[in-house]
């Protein structure tokens, strides 16, 4: 059954998809909630492949199929409709097995909860910044895709039990948020957060000051101009919560 991990990682890498790794469903399903357990969406599977990118390689990936069909970039999900186009027309086959993909940018219909996920499957351990961090490409890591398969794969990633922050003696990332919305060891500080991006739009605009400042994997920071991107999908999806839960009511 390792040759499906290995087929994976094949047709995955050319377009940047870096991280695959595979954990079984019970494992899963035992640190998540009913909502999430992947046993109720797909019955008879048995384990789950989870693929990711670390680094850059997946916006440059996504650059190169912009040129070559223009207008791609002014697309409502540019970077999601990529993603769909790679799993779906490359990796996906190359599994040669049955497969209930699982996208994290899913709005409607059942889904998987990608960071306990992407813990269980040994890709990522938690951090104070609110994103979950690689021991190598540090906080620098997105999870795109899930396969739910009916064969029995497990094939870890390196990271299980990884938790890098209560060691780390520089803490660079609290100083660096312009509104201490991180801190150890409560972690990251939402509302204040949302607060800050929503009232004050241009202090964070191009990139997270704290995300930056990590010690772990700078040498994988994202481009500027995916950086860039993000916060702007950021900010899109933090104003109608803040206008629910934050904004001061007139009196």
């Amino acid at each position: 059954m390792i040759d499906i991990i290995e087929a994976i990682r094949n047709a995955a890498a050319p377009f940047g998809l870096n991280l695959v790794s595979a954990v079984g469903v019970d494992m899963y399903d035992s640190v998540v909630t009913h909502r999430y357990r992947a046993r109720a969406i797909a019955p008879r599977a048995k384990s789950i492949v989870v693929i990711g990118s670390g680094g850059g390689g997946f916006w440059r990936a996504a650059s190169r199929h912009a040129e070559a069909h223009p207008g791609w970039w002014t697309r409502e999900n540019p970077l999601d409709d990529f993603t769909r186009e790679v799993i779906d027309g490359a990796v996906v086959p190359a599994a040669n097995s049955p497969a209930r993909v699982i996208y994290p940018f899913m709005g409607d219909g059942p889904t998987l909860n990608f960071i306990e996920l992407a813990k269980a499957a040994g890709l990522a351990g938690a951090t104070i910044l609110g994103v979950v961090a690689h021991p190598v490409f540090g906080p620098w890591i997105a999870f795109r895709a899930a396969l739910l398969l009916d064969d029995s794969l497990d094939a870890p990633g390196d990271a299980r039990g990884f938790d890098p922050c209560p060691s780390c003696t520089t803490r660079s990332c609290i100083a660096a948020c312009p509104v201490g919305a991180v801190a150890h060891p409560a972690g990251w500080d939402i509302p204040k957060c949302v607060t800050h991006r929503v009232e004050n739009e241009t202090d964070c605009a191009t990139r997270c000051h704290a995300r930056v400042a990590c010690v772990l994997g700078p040498e994988h920071r994202y481009p500027d101009d995916e950086l860039a991107y993000h916060q702007m999908r950021a900010l899109r999806s933090m104003r109608p919560w803040y206008d629910a839960n934050l904004k001061p009511t007139q009196s």
